[in-house]
């Protein structure tokens, strides 16, 4: 890198210039590192700017070269690790992060979290939930305990690992929505044709709701979260829907939900 005097409409103009070589022409080409500004303004604030700047390249020099040689580690064998710290860190998480960014879940927690005005990051709340959930399932407050296992910022609270929950739950069919269009886009997802799963279930309890009801075991059916396209992605993972038999008999209801 050297420092550059040019003229600019009769005006000497300082810049940084490294000059490299190009791998295709094998020719000497320079690039721009660092523009400074016109010379009669620059001495406004430094006495001599040709002879500051000319040391503070030939500093640069120097960093640039230091940063190229190899680093040496002395490891002591006698020492040992401090209990209770993060000595381990997951690096294969690389490649779930990717398909998280790809998906898009940073920018759709990111515009949906505006509005609750949380004093926490929800994005790197459920980074760390949706990470945790498929590399070491667990439970929130053991996933919370493990959190200093990954390379990101974690600077949260368990509760506010439960408040993002709370608030998160609210936005599952946007959420729902926000994936399978994004499946669409990457992965080619089509709804022309879905699998899904019936189970009957019935309740003991003398107890009755809307939910719960005094009727035949049969007359009740529940459509679980097991619903997939024809390359076996799962339709909608967050939600249950239920309906009566007396008055539901098929899934039409819910399929136009999912082909959008």
């Amino acid at each position: 890198m050297y420092l550059q005097i040019g003229n600019n409409k009769g005006r000497k103009y300082l810049s940084i210039v490294q000059g490299y070589r190009d791998p295709l022409t094998k020719k000497v080409r320079h690039k721009t590192v660092k523009s400074l500004g016109y010379l009669d303004e620059l001495t406004k604030h430094y006495p001599d700017p040709i002879a500051y700047f000319r040391a503070v390249t030939k500093e640069m020099n120097k960093k640039a070269v230091l940063e190229r040689e190899p680093v040496t580690l002395d490891i002591d064998p006698q020492e040992t690790l401090t209990g209770g710290s993060a000595n381990r860190k997951n690096i294969g998480y690389a490649a779930l992060c990717k398909l998280y960014y790809e998906l898009g879940l940073d920018i759709f927690f990111y515009n949906y979290s505006r509005s609750f005005k949380s004093e926490f990051n929800t994005n790197n709340i459920m980074k760390l939930l949706v990470f945790s959930r498929i590399l070491d399932p667990a439970s929130k407050k053991k996933t919370y305990q493990e959190k200093d296992r990954y390379f990101e910022n974690m600077q949260f609270s368990l509760d506010d690992v439960y408040r993002c929950l709370t608030q998160v739950v609210t936005l599952k069919d946007s959420l729902q929505l926000h994936l399978h269009q994004k499946m669409k886009e990457k992965f080619g997802r089509s709804p022309e044709l879905v699998y899904y799963d019936v189970t009957n279930y019935y309740f003991e309890t003398d107890r009755q709701d809307e939910l719960k009801k005094k009727v035949s075991p049969k007359n009740t059916v529940r459509i679980p979260s097991c619903r997939w396209d024809c390359s076996w992605i799962p339709k909608v993972s967050l939600s249950s829907m239920i309906f009566s038999r007396v008055t539901v008999m098929t899934v039409r209801p819910c399929y136009r939900y999912w082909t959008k």
